[in-house]
């Protein structure tokens, strides 16, 4: 069973892992060990909240999210989105940014190192928000009683956890932003970089929030229409003296229902991408550690 689950998953990590070793021996292969764990611990709750979506969609949706899904989350998420934090940050063009990862790594490494203010400051604003949001959320369940239920109280203030991480960036950006480390050594000011490029990973974080609640209203909306055609079915066949089934959702609702778990997909990946940044650098190790991650939580 175990092996029929995951035979695919089992082929890629060993696929990745020698691919790792291809590109640069040993080494590479722990780090892309290692940013598969990552990737499947930060994802775990996003797997266990996509089969609770999963479970109301039909065989052929379900079907869809599983090969069309993979694609979009391994080949969009987990490759090109790196390439492209990278590429915005470093002010070269996507091609340029594979095409020195592959070729010339000390001065890929010079440009990212010179870079990383911009990306810590992006990703830092993301996962913050995140973590802002979650602890100012009223939960029914508390592990920490005595800290929740007044954090929860304060997150009734409107835009708290937005102002709390724009304070934060702009201490940030004023101080470790004004002498930021540089390859070689050397410090520069980035606290325009750093202001710019936390608005940004801001924005991302409040489109992406917004995309995924506006598909969850669109998809509500559609689940109320099937529940009241499948209580019609139900009805009906009661008066045929048939038993009834559960209709699982298709067409338009599933359709919604698909968009909103790649939207949901993309969000939950955001901190996995960003952490492994923590990490490694190198977009081709990364490349290998998210996908072979993101077949497991698949």
């Amino acid at each position: 069973m175990l092996l029929k689950t995951f035979r695919w998953a089992f082929a890629v990590t060993a696929l990745g892992l020698a691919a790792g070793v291809l590109y640069d021996g040993w080494t590479a292969l722990g780090i892309v060990a290692i940013l598969s764990v990552l990737e499947i611990s930060l994802s775990f709750d996003n797997a266990v909240i996509n089969a609770g979506i999963l479970k109301k969609m039909n065989a052929f949706w379900q079907r869809i999210f599983l090969t069309v899904g993979i694609v979009i989350a391994v080949f969009g998420m987990r490759l090109v989105f790196p390439v492209v934090i990278v590429a915005v940050s470093a002010r070269l063009s996507p091609w340029s940014a594979v095409h020195l990862a592959l070729t010339d790594k000390d001065r890929y490494q010079e440009l990212v190192t010179d870079a990383h203010p911009s990306i810590a400051a992006f990703g830092g604003m993301f996962l913050m928000m995140i973590f802002l949001d979650f602890v100012f959320e009223e939960r029914d369940i508390k592990w920490l009683g005595w800290l929740e239920r007044p954090l929860a109280k304060l997150g009734r203030v409107d835009m708290l956890s937005v102002c709390i991480a724009l304070v934060v960036l702009l201490v940030s950006a004023t101080t470790f932003g004004a002498h930021a480390h540089q390859h070689g050594g050397t410090h520069a000011d980035k606290a325009e970089t750093v202001l710019l490029a936390g608005v940004a990973g801001l924005i991302t974080y409040m489109v992406v929030g917004g995309l995924s609640g506006f598909f969850e209203q669109r998809l509500e909306d559609e689940e109320e229409r099937e529940q009241e055609a499948e209580k019609r079915a139900e009805k009906d066949a009661e008066r045929a003296g048939r038993p009834g089934s559960p209709v699982k959702l298709a067409g338009k609702a599933a359709f919604f229902m698909f968009l909103y778990l790649e939207v949901l997909d993309a969000s939950f990946s955001f901190d996995g991408v960003i952490g492994a940044f923590a990490i490694t650098n190198d977009i081709v190790l990364m490349a290998l550690g998210l996908g072979i991650g993101a077949m497991y939580v698949r």
